[in-house]
């Protein structure tokens, strides 16, 4: 009898009024791709060709084309600054969007240098050693991609606010103690690239190797003595 009376009150759910949330034994509903921080994330690529667009029209010096342009490259890097932060505050972080954002990181970054180079105020380079301090880390997080996901360190973040400040400074039709105040962000934001690249390689160092040994410590716990 009292099996029988235990069973109907579980079934009936009684047992569990009362009780608060179990976050380690309750099932997590998946965070939807198609989220606010994600959009910023792929509304910051839309903005990339827009931005091209206006740094060249005019031939690539009118005062009020750069203007435009700076302002366009502007929108898209604060973009940046606020998907992480909603994705994270909102609880929507997501593989996609640990993924794709730093690849919209680059596409901006990267179209703002080599078009900075190609109207020749900024030299090749530095525009070389950031493109191929980016491509490498994107090569290196598909590399690892199998045995996880290398998301955007500070560090990381800090070489892109100061790759965005300088660019935005040559953006601008700007001179004087202005250009010198570019060329030094600029100085500043290559050290860092070359510093946090090392940094990320280690990371994905360490990711493949505690992957690699993982599988091994489940192969051998399915190994029959």
């Amino acid at each position: 009898m009292t099996d029988r009376v235990r069973r109907a009150v579980e079934e009936s759910g009684l047992a569990n009024a009362g009780r608060g949330p179990d976050h380690i034994t309750d099932p997590v509903d998946p965070v939807p791709v198609v989220n606010i921080a994600n959009a910023l994330t792929v509304f910051r690529i839309v903005l990339v060709p827009v931005f091209i667009v206006a740094l060249f029209l005019g031939g690539g010096h009118d005062t009020g084309w750069r203007i435009a342009a700076a302002v366009i490259f502007g929108i898209a890097a604060i973009t940046d600054r606020y998907d992480g932060r909603l994705a994270r505050e909102r609880g929507l972080v997501t593989d996609f969007g640990k993924m794709v954002d730093p690849i919209a990181d680059k596409a901006l970054i990267g179209s703002a240098l080599v078009g900075l180079s190609i109207l020749g105020d900024l030299s090749w380079w530095v525009t070389i050693v950031i493109l191929i301090r980016e491509l490498g880390v994107t090569a290196l997080r598909f590399w690892v991609l199998r045995h996880g996901v290398i998301p955007a360190s500070r560090g990381g973040k800090l070489k892109t606010l100061l790759q965005a400040v300088a660019i935005g400074l040559y953006l601008l039709p700007l001179a004087g103690l202005w250009h010198v105040a570019a060329a030094v962000t600029m100085g500043t934001a290559v050290i860092a690239t070359v510093f946090t690249g090392g940094d990320y390689v280690w990371q994905a160092l360490v990711l493949r190797r505690r992957s690699l040994a993982g599988r091994t410590d489940e192969g051998r716990a399915r190994t029959p003595d």
